[in-house]
């Protein structure tokens, strides 16, 4: 068993050597982090041609598909009801701060004009439009910064191989022609364009290092071609460990930080001090998924926004787009019920830091200055107790401060508070805290 231990230690030793040695964020990076840490709320967009399956975006690999078929798809992707504005409106009114797109998922295909690559929306589909460029000019329109997801796995490309943990059943490809220089050479080439022909980027999302955890993905060169290119360009890396050298955020699939619930995430021990950032989803799936019945309530959703706070981090919200382009109208409902919430609540999100107690199922808190914003799940309870509070209190009121709130603190910091007969929440119910 030490012996395991060793060599898994050792592992995570040379990720971490693989990462931008020396790396020290210069001004305009450090104040993108500023800017990131408040924004607390972004949109996740998964959309590419395995939409067309209607199974997700790893259909590619749960279906066993071959290169000459899965080939087939870009012929027939359309998307004519797609319109960048109205995607960019959307995002806006649901009062997030950011997109994340995917320019390039697991399957090799490219959402934007590659020169890199003809395997891509403009030269490989009738759609001929590159919707990189309309979205990030759209979203520029309406104030919204603009972040790309980027796949370091490839179930295309022959020089990607030998195959990792997947793809290893993708007919077509030939496991002897892997040339892991020219597929880190590839990679490069492609985010060049993607830092160079769009003007400000101010994220790069990196997802696939789980399947070879063991390469040597040369994040040294990567990480510091982003940072030459864009100092600022926030990076992460959705490796599922505590972060690497070189990178700027730290993201956690699925789970809040260090909870782990999935069982592949980002155990607590990994948990770093660098900004943070909880991905989930709308759907049961990411990519469209035209069976899908996992639909999440709104006060799902507000739950998670509000518990990612709790723990100083954003929530990256994800929207699975139709083949049409069209995003799902569940979807959509879900974002402005967001936006309208944080119409009024929003300063209880945005801007804020970690609550001093970690949330719960029946609470989560915030904290702006020497105010502490309780956020109630379960109102109905009537009273709430809440042990480990560290502050002493001046006074408990609603949000709106017209209904004063008893409270007690009592020895060995715990926080009793007694709700006012009437004064309730359907989904939330927002006290504000006053630190003495």
């Amino acid at each position: 068993m030490k012996k395991v231990y060793a060599v898994i230690l050792f592992i995570c030793l040379l990720q971490v050597c693989f990462g931008q040695a020396g790396y020290r964020p210069d001004p305009e990076n450090q104040r993108n982090r500023e800017w990131f840490e408040a924004a607390r709320f972004g949109v996740f967009i998964h959309w590419g041609v395995y939409s067309l399956l209607g199974d997700g975006e790893w259909v590619m690999e749960q279906q066993n598909l071959g290169l000459a078929e899965y080939g087939l798809l870009p012929g027939f992707f359309n998307p004519v009801g797609f319109n960048a504005k109205e995607w960019a409106k959307l995002f806006k009114s649901a009062g997030a701060r950011y997109i994340t797109f995917t320019s390039r998922h697991h399957d090799g295909f490219s959402m934007w004009n590659s020169r890199a690559s003809d395997y891509n929306i403009v030269k490989a589909t009738p759609f001929r439009r590159d919707v990189v460029k309309e979205l990030v000019d759209a979203c520029r329109a309406e104030g919204l910064k603009v972040m790309f997801y980027y796949s370091l796995l490839d179930w295309k490309r022959d020089d990607y191989l030998p195959s990792g943990r997947t793809g290893k059943g993708i007919a077509g490809r030939d496991e002897k022609k892997g040339n892991w220089d020219a597929y880190i050479q590839f990679m490069k080439s492609q985010l060049t364009e993607l830092l160079t022909d769009y003007g400000r980027i101010d994220g790069i999302w990196f997802d696939g290092h789980w399947d070879k955890p063991s390469a040597d993905w040369r994040y040294d060169e990567i990480y510091s071609l982003i940072h030459k290119l864009q100092p600022h360009c926030l990076i992460g890396n959705n490796h599922h460990l505590a972060p690497f050298a070189g990178e700027d955020f730290q993201m956690f699939e699925r789970d809040l930080p260090g909870h782990n619930t999935t069982g592949f995430g980002t155990a607590a021990e990994h948990v770093g001090e660098l900004p943070k950032e909880v991905c989930g989803t709308i759907a049961g799936s990411w990519g469209f998924d035209i069976k899908d019945r996992q639909r999440k309530s709104f006060k799902e959703i507000l739950s998670y926004l509000v518990k990612a706070a709790g723990y100083g981090s954003n929530l990256l919200l994800n929207v699975g787009p139709m083949p049409s382009g069209k995003i799902p109208d569940y979807q959509q409902e879900r974002l402005v019920q967001l936006g309208e919430w944080l119409k009024i609540y929003g300063e209880t999100v945005y801007g804020t830091e970690a609550g001093p107690v970690m949330p719960t199922d029946e609470y989560a808190m915030t904290k702006k200055g020497n105010t502490i914003f309780l956020h109630l799940f379960r109102p109905d309870n009537g009273s709430f107790i809440i042990r480990d509070f560290p502050y002493e209190l001046s006074s408990v009121v609603s949000f709106d401060g017209k209904t004063s709130v008893p409270y007690q603190l009592l020895d060995k910091k715990v926080l009793v508070v007694q709700l006012p007969e009437g004064l309730t929440d359907a989904h939330d119910l927002v006290l504000r805290l006053s630190i003495k």
